[in-house]
């Protein structure tokens, strides 16, 4: 059982990234590490912005500001976090947000603990490794169930990572700390953070478009690498079925207009992934936020069914991630897998 199970880790792909085996040379080892590490960290910095400004006339943009500025008003201040991550600082003219620190932490963790768990393999697993063999399987047996064998040799090393870099940013941003440590003043109802240093990863559009946009990228590879250019173009516009005279001329005319509605649906792909992701994160953490301030002297208390509910949304979230993700590389590829699975 211990040798199949590790077989099984040695066709996944994720452990030659992260974890390689004993037998494995040294210059192969250093090589598949670093290639791991880049990973998570373009994953992680994949929200970084340049934020520019235009230049303009300092007295022009002062007298249009006070002439456009509108008159105050006694309305209730809102609540809550705000949409977008906070700016807390600059690197070489860069914008740092804290939702970019929480992501570079949770990189920097799981790189840290995927070389602890991989610093000595032992025949009969314990500790770190065998917690990350567990995982490691667990998610391979899952994904072969759902989109075969030959396809999760390909594509596993993707979907394993996203799925542990989103479940562990959105259980990171559950942690004491996340949202109540930054800048801010007193203010009549107490004080109030305005700048908060940690914001949960996933609760930043940036993070969860840029994953999105990953992907996007990938299935294209993985799609052409399947079924090549012409049967990329099938997938999408060929008729199914066989048909002829008349019939197959009008199967030819509908499936082009339902091959143009796909183009449209797959290019909004990105779109639905991040926006799913980032706002069920951002409800969530406004939902922690709202109960900590409902009732003054119980900020301490009404919250903690609610951080039990989250750790729960957190996992499925990044489950639906990771299975939507895998879903549509097989509905592109799936052509091209059954006509393997004939062969062989």
């Amino acid at each position: 059982m211990l040798m199949q199970s590790r077989e099984i880790v040695r066709h996944a792909g994720l452990m030659d990234v992260i974890a390689p085996l004993r037998d494995c040379d040294s210059a192969r080892v250093k090589a598949l590490t670093i290639l791991g590490v880049f990973l998570l960290l373009f994953i992680a910095c994949a929200t970084v912005k340049v934020a520019a400004q235009p230049h303009s006339d300092p007295t022009t943009s002062s007298l249009a500001t006070n002439q456009l500025k509108p008159p105050p008003t006694h309305e209730p201040e809102a609540h809550g976090l705000s949409q977008k991550a906070v700016e807390i600082g600059r690197v070489f003219g860069f914008p740092i947000t804290n939702s970019m620190v929480v992501s570079w932490i949770v990189a920097l963790g799981l790189i840290v603990f995927a070389r602890i768990a991989t610093r000595r393999m032992d025949q009969v697993p314990s500790g770190t490794q065998n917690f990350l063999e567990w995982l490691v399987e667990s998610l391979y047996g899952f994904l072969e169930g759902l989109i075969g064998k030959h396809l999760v040799d390909r594509t596993f090393w993707y979907f394993a990572t996203v799925f542990i870099f989103i479940l562990s940013a959105n259980w990171m941003g559950l942690l004491p700390g996340a949202g109540t440590i930054g800048w801010g003043e007193q203010t009549a109802h107490g004080f109030k953070i305005e700048q908060p240093l940690l914001r949960g990863a996933n609760a930043d559009v940036n993070l969860t478009l840029a994953m999105a946009l990953i992907f996007f990228a990938c299935w294209i590879i993985w799609a052409l690498r399947e079924v090549g250019p012409v049967g990329f173009l099938k997938e999408l516009f060929a008729p199914k079925g066989e048909s002829s005279g008349f019939m197959k001329i009008v199967l030819v005319v509908v499936f082009f207009v339902v091959g143009c509605l796909e183009v449209v649906s797959i290019l909004f792909r990105p779109v639905s992934l991040s926006f799913r992701l980032y706002g069920n994160t951002f409800a969530g953490e406004n939902m922690l936020e709202t109960m900590s301030t409902l009732v003054p002297g119980l900020g301490w208390l009404l919250p903690i069914p609610f951080y039990f509910l989250e750790l729960l949304v957190g996992l499925v979230q990044a489950l639906v991630f990771m299975l939507l993700t895998a879903v549509f590389t097989l509905l592109i590829c799936q052509h091209e897998e059954g006509s393997k699975s004939q062969h062989a």
